[in-house]
């Protein structure tokens, strides 16, 4: 349940259409529905803004379908991240009108509505390796509302390719920028832009690489300041922090 739910269930109650005992029980969840495995919190895009989303990474296919039914009693829509094909194909026979991404690893309970609020993300990419991560952001930012825009393969090993694209970063308030090997593009494009970058390093390069850690740790030590960098891999946790900020700059006063 998120704030204009809670207000519209108030106002029915306020005006006659809704009785007390029925918004009671549809409250009696808040702050959290105990399904003795899991613990759904309810609350939280009361509290944050952001709604619950099922991370499906070692959950067996039956837990996850039970969560999924629990929360889409609640919500207009659900997300589930990194959810493999395997598992999806099980869950799908019980929710046929879900949509699977499969690069994304994402499970969307209902189609994509329309953005729903004022800015843009941009979210780039240095190589076409990198979509998988950066399709998880895309899907994310859009189940929570924003207008996104995309920019692919525009990493240093060609840096011209990136230098044509300035109207595009310009028209931004938040820049995600997904990238393996060396992880230089986050660097290049904090020294360009005046809004904030968050960067996500990939596991994609060859062995040195070590699955991603010298991207992340190219990252953390870039010389462009304004650049906030999360986890391997974590196309979800960029767009949770990119929200946030976009959110933040057009809170009602």
């Amino acid at each position: 349940m998120n704030e204009e739910s809670l207000k519209a269930l108030l106002q029915s109650v306020q005006q006659g259409s809704c009785t007390p005992e029925k918004a009671l029980r549809q409250l009696k969840d808040l702050p959290y529905e105990n399904l003795e495995f899991a613990r759904l919190d309810h609350h939280r895009a009361l509290r944050t803004g952001q709604g619950e989303v099922i991370f499906c990474q070692g959950k067996q296919p039956e837990h996850i379908i039970k969560i999924l039914k629990h929360l889409g009693s609640k919500e207009n829509n659900v997300l589930a991240t990194r959810l493999e094909p395997q598992a999806a194909a099980i869950i799908l026979d019980h929710f046929p009108k879900a949509h699977y991404d499969q690069p994304a690893r994402c499970l969307l309970l209902h189609p994509l509505d329309e953005p729903t609020i004022p800015g843009k993300i941009l979210v780039m990419t240095a190589g076409t390796a990198d979509l998988p991560v950066a399709q998880e952001a895309w899907l994310t930012a859009r189940y929570m509302g924003h207008d996104v825009d995309t920019l692919f393969d525009v990493g240093v090993a060609g840096i011209h390719r990136l230098l044509e694209q300035r109207e595009l970063m310009d028209q931004a308030e938040v820049i995600i920028v997904v990238a393996g090997m060396e992880g230089a593009l986050a660097s290049v494009v904090g020294g360009l832009v005046e809004q904030p970058v968050i960067a996500v390093p990939t596991s994609v390069g060859y062995g040195a690489h070590f699955q991603g850690l010298a991207a992340l740790l190219s990252m953390l030590n870039s010389c462009a300041s304004g650049v906030g960098v999360v986890n391997i891999d974590n196309g979800f946790g960029a767009a949770s922090l990119a929200s946030a900020i976009v959110r933040r700059i057009h809170r009602e006063n």
